[in-house]
């Protein structure tokens, strides 16, 4: 009331909703200042997108968090390795993937809510009964499950990528033109080209040298050619 009578008193009229907003842009603002320092990203803080799927995962990094302070984790490359092998991926497009959307990050949130080394949304986190995205040996490993179902369904790798990232309901044939997903399947198809081994060189076969034709001796003089002999004398039939 005193904020109303200030205003009157100052000759200014200021409309009662004016005074509720603040308090309802509160929460978001928080929301959003908490993923950004938490989760290592920028955030909007009046960004009103993926409220509930920010505010999942920032409830789930806070179930985490504890027992991440006190174990820690092991280093991402051999558990990306294992599971590339588990679900016969190509080599170096898991790590080339998990470096695109979190830069390797064991905690990182996006400013879409999606969580962990591989950015799992919370649907996918739950549809894939990975419980803590954000430890790194499930979250991993359902990331490479996620990947391993896409390339069985679409059989090649950048339309595979495109769903991991735009879900599979958006590619339909081609990488969908959404903003985000076609640009980020260069980034992960570029990051690959520096994870994956170098193609095998093709060794030239050493070409074995001709043998070497005899040499042709020149006839010796003495075999020159012989003259004709003279055909011999006819007899002329007397006795």
């Amino acid at each position: 009331m005193g904020r109303k009578r200030a205003a009157r008193r100052a000759g200014m009229t200021v409309p009662g909703w004016a005074w509720w907003l603040p308090c309802a842009l509160a929460p978001v603002v928080l929301l959003n200042i908490a993923v950004a320092w938490l989760g290592g990203s920028f955030v909007s803080p009046l960004s009103f997108s993926f409220l509930e799927a920010k505010a999942g995962a920032l409830r789930a990094y806070l179930e985490h968090r504890p027992s991440c302070l006190v174990e820690g984790h092991a280093p991402l490359e051999p558990v990306i390795d294992a599971a590339e092998r588990k679900h016969r991926l190509p080599v170096g497009l898991l790590r080339a993937l998990v470096q695109v959307e979190s830069e390797t990050r064991v905690h990182r949130i996006s400013p879409a809510g999606a969580m962990g080394p591989g950015q799992l949304m919370p649907g996918t986190a739950t549809m894939l009964g990975v419980k803590d995205p954000f430890d790194p040996a499930p979250a991993i490993d359902g990331s490479a499950r996620y990947l391993a179902q896409q390339l069985r369904r679409f059989g090649d790798v950048r339309l595979a990528v495109a769903a991991y990232n735009a879900g599979p309901g958006a590619v339909n044939g081609r990488v969908p033109r959404n903003g985000e997903t076609e640009f980020y399947v260069p980034k992960v198809l570029a990051a690959w080209e520096l994870t994956r081994p170098p193609p095998p060189r093709k060794v030239r076969p050493v070409a074995r040298p001709k043998p070497a034709a005899p040499a042709r001796t020149k006839a010796p003089a003495s075999a020159a050619k012989e003259p004709k002999k003279s055909a011999a004398p006819v007899a002329n039939g007397r006795s």
